[in-house]
């Protein structure tokens, strides 16, 4: 009786492998040294898996390093127009070298305060003075509009009236530094300065709305009007100052925090200063990441150290415990040294801000 296991047929050229009779189905050809395809079947070898979520794609980027930022030749300005439309776009952004040189501006600007005290003496140039003195001039017009009496806990309107006064003011803002030659650049400048303080519609303020006033300063350096040597007083003097901008906003106009993570945040509206703060905690004596629990600390501190500055506002205007509303501070708190630390914040800087980020906050660009 023929084995049920055995196709055979007598028409086949074949042979079977268990008896060598003939098969009806053919026998498969070796594999080709040079397979035009590859099997669905075949499993892929030597290839990286892709990140299943964002802190395996923060733990995978690479540390990103400082750039030099070189200025302009020649100038040709134009208004800034949306160029963000799609996730393609995105990738383009991400591998051109204005974005590489974006991000190395941030780094150098981190890397320029880096075990450093804000009070710390530093060169600080006329036109350095004059931002110091724009952003002394938007904290005294808080103090001329007063928020208005309402029963909504966010988004004091009285915030639209400061923000149509500092957009009606941003021209002539940008005319105090910028020489007569450049003063068209204003087509450029002024939406990424009037971007960087909330959302008038929304009465909102983000991570995005920070990273404008980055860009603009890296429009500044690109211009020439601020150099490498001002770094240090563009952390400790002017990004200190727009930091006390932006807290006085916050309390004074109930700012809603825009595109907040929750709890899962590292914070409710910035990311910078914990970039610039950890940076100037670098080999540090005595603080250590794990500081930020020692009230006398942040007491004493606070005022030299902006990611002390950070800790100690986050606990003022939240309640309850730390490790229950801020988790992942309280998380970043147990990491050994403050090199790790800064080294962290960059590169989740990079992802949450830069990458993820991108398509909500900043689509315009000149």
């Amino acid at each position: 009786m023929e084995d049920e296991d055995h196709h055979h047929h007598e028409a086949s050229i074949t042979t079977c492998a268990k008896c060598g009779g003939p098969a009806l189905i053919p026998t498969p050809p070796p594999p080709s040294a040079t397979p035009s395809y590859i099997p669905i079947r075949f499993p892929a070898v030597n290839l990286p898996t892709p990140p299943t979520n964002t802190k395996e794609a923060i733990i995978r980027t690479p540390v990103p390093q400082p750039q030099k930022v070189e200025p302009y030749d020649t100038y040709h300005f134009t208004p800034p127009s949306k160029k963000i439309h799609s996730q393609d776009d995105v990738a383009r952004f991400h591998s051109s070298p204005v974005f590489r040189n974006f991000l190395g501006f941030v780094v150098s600007l981190s890397e320029s305060i880096k075990s450093r005290k804000l009070s710390d003496p530093c060169h600080v140039s006329p036109n350095v003075q004059t931002l110091i003195s724009i952003l002394h001039t938007l904290i005294h017009y808080v103090d001329e509009i007063p928020p208005a009496s309402q029963s909504a806990r966010y988004g004091n309107v009285s915030y639209r009236l400061w923000h149509d006064r500092m957009s009606n003011d941003a021209h002539s803002f940008m005319l105090k530094f910028l020489p007569p030659a450049m003063e068209t650049a204003t087509l450029e400048l002024v939406p990424y300065f009037t971007d960087s303080f909330g959302n008038s519609s929304r009465i909102d303020y983000g991570t995005g709305h920070e990273t404008n006033f980055a860009a603009w300063l890296y429009c500044l350096a690109r211009l020439g009007i601020v150099r490498e040597e001002d770094y240090p007083a563009l952390v400790s003097r002017v990004f200190v100052k727009y930091l006390e901008l932006m807290r006085k906003l916050q309390l004074t106009y109930c700012l809603e925090p825009a595109g907040s993570h929750g709890v899962w945040g590292l914070d409710d509206y910035h990311f910078l200063p914990f970039v610039f703060g950890s940076s100037q905690l670098i080999d540090h004596k005595y603080m250590k990441p794990k500081s930020i629990h020692n009230e006398d600390i942040l007491e004493n501190f606070s005022s030299e150290y902006m990611y002390l500055s950070c800790i100690a506002f986050v606990k003022k205007v939240k309640k309850g415990s730390f490790a229950e509303h801020s988790p992942m501070l309280d998380d970043i708190s147990g990491v050994p040294n403050w090199n790790k630390v800064n080294s962290g914040m960059l590169k989740m800087y990079k992802v949450e801000v830069l990458e993820k980020g991108l398509m909500q906050w900043m689509g315009d660009f000149a």
